[in-house]
């Protein structure tokens, strides 16, 4: 099963980083709110921003933790390298 680590930009211009094993469904989620992260109470997801595979779960994870540690400047560095899926 292939992970994928992703960043989300929200309706207030803030970024949320997340996993999952399908970034589409992922993103419904969040916008339709019943199964989203609650950091999408009280703003919208507005649209997929970055993209990255993983090996497994685990490392999804740790790169996942990697990234939340980022200042905003070095996520928006990232993202305008573009994401590794091809996205």
């Amino acid at each position: 099963m292939s992970w994928f680590v992703y960043m989300i930009e929200a309706s207030d211009g803030s970024l949320y980083t997340g996993i999952t094993t399908d970034v589409t469904r992922r993103f419904a989620e969040h916008r339709d709110g019943k199964l989203g992260a609650r950091y999408f109470n009280g703003r919208q997801p507005k649209k997929v921003v970055y993209v990255e595979p993983a090996e497994d779960r685990s490392m999804a994870s740790k790169r996942e933790a990697a990234i939340k540690q980022l200042g905003r400047q070095q996520k928006l560095a990232l993202i305008s390298e573009g994401s590794k899926d091809g996205c």
